[in-house]
């Protein structure tokens, strides 16, 4: 009988948190923003291309850690910052704050991914060849270094036609997504 009524106890008082927590938090927020929505597609859009495309294209297999790395053909980012871009045009115009801080963010999201992630790229790939080098050298010494400095992701940044082709599919979901919804 005690267990009965610990039991009860214990499921009103979930009901009554889901309540509150449902009434402190109105979910439908999320689904009725078109900038979130927009966003969301276009960065499940732009991973599944780089991951076909990488997979398909390069490499010849399915890699899961493509769905989440960064680098690759489109850019995600570029797709996320530039379908909110151009939806928070297309809704609030061009004199909007909403819309300045989404062309401030691109642009900035697209400098570095073409920028600096690109040349942190470059320096992984040098690295990772010093490191393999001074491995060839010192077998004895080669467990010890890879230990000490694992093998770095070299596939950080974009190359510029990664960055367009991301711009351009952002761009395209926006569209769809304002006119056809």
């Amino acid at each position: 009988m005690y267990q009965i009524v610990r039991i009860r106890r214990i499921s009103v008082f979930v009901c009554r948190f889901t309540e509150r927590f449902r009434d402190m938090f109105d979910f439908s927020i999320l689904i009725s923003n078109p900038l979130i929505n927009v966003a969301v597609v276009s960065w499940v859009c732009g991973t599944n291309l780089k991951d076909q495309h990488s997979s398909f294209f390069k490499h010849g297999e399915f890699k899961k850690e493509r769905l989440s790395g960064a680098g690759g053909m489109p850019s995600s980012h570029s797709a996320v910052t530039c379908s909110v871009l151009l939806t928070s045009y297309l809704i609030y115009g061009f004199s909007s704050p909403i819309f300045a801080m989404a062309f401030v963010l691109a642009l900035i999201v697209m400098y570095d991914a073409t920028g600096v992630r690109w040349a942190a790229g470059l320096h992984a790939k040098a690295i990772n060849y010093i490191v393999e080098y001074l491995g060839d050298e010192n077998t004895k010494d080669k467990d010890q270094l890879k230990e000490m400095i694992p093998k770095l992701n070299e596939s950080l940044g974009h190359r510029m036609i990664e960055v367009v082709c991301g711009a351009l599919l952002g761009f395209a979901i926006s569209l769809i997504g304002y006119f056809c919804f």
